[in-house]
Order: C-alpha cells, then structure tokens, then sequence
C-alpha cells in the first residue's frame, strides 16, 4: 500500500499587479523662480562717500498760511514724443537735506499743442544759494517762461520745424526778458533787491513732429548743456564774451556764435538755418524791458540718431565738469540701446560726488 502523501498547501495565484495610474489631463506647471527685480544703482563717486547722509534727514520748515510755498524734496518727469525719449528729474542737495532747507531748483515740463504739432517745453531755474526766497522765485521763473512759451507755443513750433533761427532767438530773447522783468517787479513788491529775487533759467524746446531734428537751448545764467555722442561727452554750452568786451546796447540773441562762424561744426553738429522766408513778427509781447544782468544764451542745433542732450542746473554741471568720474559713469550707464526708466534715471542724477552738495536737476533727450 503506498504510503500516504500529505497535499501540497493551498497557495493563491499571484495577483496581476495594479494598473499605474494615468497621468492627469493636465500636467502641474512646473515650480518657477521668481527673480528680484534689480534696483536702481546708486552710490558716490570718488575715493570716498560725501558727508552728508545719501537720504534726507530734515524736512524745511512749514508755516500754517504758506504751505502752498512747500516744494518737494523730488520731482520726477518724463515723456516720449517724436523721435526722442525725455527724462527729468530735480533732487534736493545733500546739504539742504541735511540743513532742513527748501530745495531751490525748480522743474517745469509742459506740452503745448497737440500731435506733430505740439511743443515740449522743459524749463530749469536755480534761486541764488544765500537768498531767503530762492526756491519761489526758481518756481516763478519757470511758470512766467512756461506761460510766455505756451502762449507763443503755435508760431515757435512752426520757426522750430521750418528752421527759421533768427526769429527763434529774437523771440526767445524778448520772452526771456519779459521773464526776468517780472521778477525784477517781484523783488520790488516785496522790498528786496533784484539779485535777491532772481534765478538762473535754462530751456529746451523739442518738437512733436518725427521729422523735426531740430532741438532748441535758451537761458540765462549758470548751469550746463552737454551732449554723449559716439560715447563721449561734449560741453556745447554757447560761449560768452567777458563783460569786459561789452559795449553799447544790449545785442538781440546774445550768446550765440559770431556771423563768421561757420555753420558745420568739425563734428558736422549743422545748426539750423534761416531760410530767408518771409514771416509775420515774432511772438507777441510787452514793451521789453531792460535786459537782465547775465547775457542771453541760445543753440540751436540738429541731433543726430544715438544722441543725448542733457540739460543741467549748476549743482549738476559743476560735478560733471569738475569730476571726470561721474561723466565716465553716466555715459557707461546711458549706453544702453533703450533710455532708462524713471526710477533709473532718478538713481543717475543723484549720484554724489564728495565736495558737491548743493540741488541737482538734469533733463535727459535721448535720440532714437
């Protein structure tokens, strides 16, 4: 009898293993890396930082019934129109923010008319450093030439785009010292003296027309034009005699280059010409009155593309011609293809150099 055989244990078939799960319609984006956005660059120029803070320290003082006298420690402007990019900014000096005083440049930027025909005005003015009303009479500067210019802003955008110079620095001239007459008759409602009651004014007109090139300097006064062309800076602030070389009545657009000069710089900068049209008188104004004490400065010149012209108040352009650094730092910054933002542009003019601590105001064209 054969012996008997235990069975084999009862043992399942292995299972058939899970499906793997379909993947969703739909993937889950991917987990992305946000990147800060850079700040503006600031900082100093030099061997070493200034004295004073980088940012403001005191506010100047406020009385209950003047407070529409109050100015801003920064003011902050730009546009595009045309061909060419604006950027302008005023910025209280490290000393006025240490001190609590008002800062005494003051910015206009206005535009008069409308499409090809519009006018750009931007309008700098400087009150005088020891004067107790400096930053008012800054502001009025720029408000009575901004009205004198709007005013004419029709007849001075056509001389702009027809290239009519003479007209524009005669014109020009005699709404600057209308300007500078009201001032005169503000200091003497008030008591004080002219030069009390007075600032430095420098302008430019750019027109809204694409085909317009032309680009327009007038002023009276300290500061600065520049020009970064082909990456190096040029002063091309027009030349004054010495007060020495005066003689007899004051000349009608006074500062300009002498009728023997020739109208192609070496550099080809050709200035606008007079085309010899017939026109009606220029802009209308008063009975003009005694010219002011520093002579009238006008240019006018045709940009080319990649240019840019750059407006300054003295505590601007001191610092650009007494310190090589801080023109080097500009032009490597502004070689960039696009103009900067605002924010940028800020940072740039408020780059200090140790020794200059007084406002700062620049208005930047950039040339497509």
């Amino acid at each position: 009898m054969p012996a008997y055989e235990a069975p084999a244990p009862w043992s399942a078939s292995p299972e058939p293993p899970a499906p793997a799960p379909e993947p969703p319609e739909s993937a889950a984006p991917a987990p992305t890396v946000e990147v800060p956005v850079p700040r503006p660059r600031t900082g100093h120029i030099g061997s070493g930082p200034p004295t004073y803070e980088p940012e403001p320290t005191a506010l100047p003082a406020a009385h209950p019934g003047e407070l529409a006298d109050l100015v801003a420690d920064t003011v902050l402007d730009g546009a595009r129109y045309g061909v060419c990019t604006l950027r302008a900014a005023a910025v209280r000096g490290d000393s006025a923010r240490y001190r609590g005083e008002p800062r005494r440049d003051a910015l206009l930027t206005a535009r008069f008319g409308h499409d090809e025909s519009a006018l750009v005005l931007v309008a700098v003015a400087a009150g005088a450093r020891t004067a107790e009303g400096a930053h008012r009479a800054a502001a009025d500067a720029c408000r009575w030439i901004g009205e004198a210019v709007g005013r004419s802003h029709s007849r001075l955008a056509e001389d702009i785009r027809a290239g009519r110079r003479g007209d524009l620095k005669s014109g020009l001239h005699r709404l600057t010292d209308r300007t500078y007459g009201r001032l005169r008759a503000r200091a003497a409602d008030q008591g004080v003296a002219p030069e009390e009651y007075t600032a430095s004014l420098r302008c430019l007109l750019l027109s809204a027309d694409p085909d317009c090139r032309t680009r327009v300097f007038f002023g009276i006064g300290r500061g600065g034009l520049f020009r970064l062309r082909d990456g190096a800076w040029q002063d091309i602030e027009p030349l004054v005699p010495e007060p020495s070389s005066l003689t007899g009545a004051p000349v009608v657009g006074f500062g300009s280059p002498p009728a023997d000069v020739p109208e192609a710089t070496p550099e080809g900068d050709r200035l606008t010409m007079d085309l010899g049209i017939t026109t009606a008188p220029g802009p209308l104004v008063e009975d003009p009155l005694p010219p002011p004490a520093e002579p009238f400065r006008f240019r006018a010149s045709v940009a080319r593309p990649g240019d840019i012209l750059l407006l300054a108040s003295n505590g601007l352009a001191e610092p650009m011609r007494g310190q090589p650094a801080l023109a080097m730092e500009l032009a490597t910054r502004w070689a960039a293809p696009e103009p900067p933002g605002l924010a940028a542009f800020l940072a740039d003019v408020q780059l200090r150099v140790k020794g200059y601590a007084d406002d700062r105001t620049g208005a930047a064209v950039w040339e497509a």
